[in-house]
């Protein structure tokens, strides 16, 4: 803030505030844009370009020396508006006004590092401290080669101000190569020596504080009580006249008890101990007495407060007759509801007051009742030496009685207690078995019930298969009656051919062929190796045969060829591995053979 104020004093005769559009128009100018306004409308129409830099009058920054880097206080309407900053080898533009705040990430714990992105790929170290050493003192810069770096200063209050450069474009001179520019992003970063340092700070608040609470509980802790001399003949003098004064009688006590327990007293010195003994039994008569006379105080206070307690319950019962009589129809009806609510309400509360000083005063009265049933009432001292020797056994004899009766009531009252409790852990420890017992029958019911549900199922599952295995056995056995029709009914018809065709048979039994399918499979093989002269392999055959009928397997065709010697022969071509069995077709030869 007081920078602020020195940044908008110094302004005025220099003539240039940070407001001033003509630090805009140069800023414009230098990056080689129309200087135009906020709004899109031009600035200073005649504003010579030639101008800018080479005026030699910078225009006012926060981040000038003496300033400090706190901007001047901007109204909570108007964007913040930074200005442009040169420096010897570089100069700083600001951003865009309109445009968003750069993003930061969450600042960690002593934060005295930053990360700087976007620099220039010219940029050297010494235009890095240039730059940000008007922040604060810099303890060291590691530079990459990726155009970032990382900067740790010395206080954590130097990177708020480091902070505020994020967004600015930097140019290095007066050049306008992408290699001299860049756009700046200052950004919180995570060091292990921030950490540390911010670790033993904390650490070294801890212990601060922990002293200081030390010292404060020393300073309210008591004293402790100052030591006690050791025993001698003229000690124990000054203690022996301290013991007769009323006034000094607890300290000499005190002093006269460590002296026993230290085990002072001997043969020597046992008649000083006891006539120190002597003088303090003599303040038990003086205790006694006071003892008395507060007690007769407390009666009469006692006595006082009832008296008050009782004129103050007499006003509060008017104050509720009051109430009472104003809330009858009489006067009821002529009061707003307001009134009558309040009414109500005061009525309740002198109620509740009046109830609570009653039973106050209630109980006063039952303490004083048990006081005089437990102690007699006591007879004024000269009445008591005439009548002392007359009434002692009575009032023996009464107070052995009372206390008898009471022990017995006690005793009966303790009994009754007893017997209720037992009585409710009983009926307790009932229920609870009770419940229990239900909850166990409860469950096994649930479990039973589970359980003829599971065997319900089960037997309606072994129902459907004994229907399933019955209907498949009445199939089975059907088939086998057909079965059975059909091969009584070719029996038939085979005996009747045989005895009409037996000289066919016979004739045709010898041949290899033995159905028309046979046949055709000879004719269809005969062509097919009439093709290949060569011969093929028996799965070769198959496979041709196999397109015709799916049907056909390889062991029938083998097995049909091998029954027809003088129409397939088989030989073995090739050799040792390439071994392999080829047929060839050798019906023309055969044909003469037989």
């Amino acid at each position: 803030a007081d920078g602020g104020r020195n940044l908008s004093l110094e302004s005025v005769p220099m003539g240039l505030p940070m407001s001033d559009p003509s630090a805009w128009s140069t800023a414009m100018n230098n990056l080689g844009m129309a200087p135009m306004g906020m709004t899109g409308q031009p600035l200073l129409p005649d504003f010579d370009p030639a101008l800018g830099m080479m005026t030699g009058i910078p225009p006012i920054n926060p981040m000038m020396p003496g300033l400090g880097i706190v901007p001047p206080p901007i109204p909570p309407d108007m964007p913040a508006a930074k200005e442009i900053i040169h420096c010897k080898s570089c100069t700083l533009f600001p951003p865009n006004p309109h445009l968003p705040p750069p993003a930061t990430r969450e600042r960690p714990p002593g934060c005295k590092t930053v990360f700087v992105g976007g620099l220039p790929e010219n940029g050297t170290e010494q235009i890095i401290m240039e730059v940000f050493e008007q922040c604060g003192e810099v303890i060291a810069i590691r530079k990459s080669k990726k155009n970032f770096c990382h900067i740790r200063f010395a206080e954590e209050f130097m990177v708020d101000k480091a902070l505020y450069l994020s967004g600015y474009r930097i140019r290095l001179g007066s050049s306008t190569d992408k290699k001299d520019t860049g756009r700046l992003h200052v950004d919180f970063a995570q060091a292990r020596d921030d950490l540390y340092e911010w670790e033993c700070k904390q650490r070294m608040l801890a212990r601060e504080e922990r002293h200081r609470r030390r010292l404060e509980e020393e300073r309210f802790r008591p004293p402790s009580p100052p030591p006690v001399v050791h025993y001698s003949d003229h000690e124990c003098s000054i203690v022996a006249e301290k013991l007769k004064d009323d006034t000094k009688f607890l300290e000499a006590i005190q002093t006269l008890l460590t002296w026993i327990e230290r085990g002072e007293v001997n043969r020597r010195t046992a008649n000083n101990f006891y006539s120190m003994i002597q003088s303090a039994n003599s303040h038990v008569r003086r205790l006694v007495n006071e003892k008395a006379a507060h007690e007769k105080e407390m009666e009469e206070a006692k006595e006082k407060f009832k008296l008050a307690l009782s004129g103050i319950l007499v006003q509060f019962e008017q104050i509720v007759a009051v109430y009472h009589s104003a809330s009858k129809q009489k006067a009821w009806d002529h009061f707003t509801k307001a009134q009558r609510k309040n009414i109500s309400v005061w009525c309740k509360q002198a109620e509740e007051i009046r109830n609570i000083h009653n039973d106050e005063l209630m109980g006063i009265r039952r303490e004083e009742e048990m006081e005089m049933s437990d102690e007699e009432i006591e007879d004024p001292p000269e009445m008591k030496e005439t009548e002392e020797s007359a009434l002692v056994s009575q009032v023996e004899a009464l107070k052995e009685e009372n206390d008898s009766l009471r022990w017995q009531l006690d005793a009966y009252r303790n009994e009754v207690e007893l017997l209720k409790q037992e009585q409710g852990k009983a009926s307790r420890d009932e229920d609870t078995t009770k419940e229990q017992q239900m909850k166990l029958l409860q469950q096994a019911l649930q479990g039973m019930q589970k359980h003829l549900l599971k065997v319900q199922e089960e037997y309606k599952k072994r129902e459907a298969e004994l229907e399933k295995v019955r209907e498949d056995k009445l199939k089975i056995e059907t088939l086998l009656e057909n079965l059975k029709e059909q091969e009584s009914g070719t029996s038939r018809v085979c005996a009747c051919s045989q005895e009409k065709e037996g000289p066919v048979e016979k004739t045709s039994s010898n041949s290899p062929v033995k159905s028309e399918r046979e046949v055709l499979l000879v004719g269809i093989i005969s062509t097919f190796l009439h093709v290949h002269p060569f011969g093929a392999s028996i799965e070769y055959i198959c496979s041709y045969l196999q397109r015709l009928d799916s049907k056909i397997c390889t062991a029938e065709v083998e097995v049909l060829m091998t029954r027809l010697q003088n129409t397939f022969r088989q030989e073995l071509s090739g050799v040792g591995a390439s071994l392999e069995k080829r047929w060839k077709f050798c019906g023309f030869d055969g044909l003469k053979m037989t």
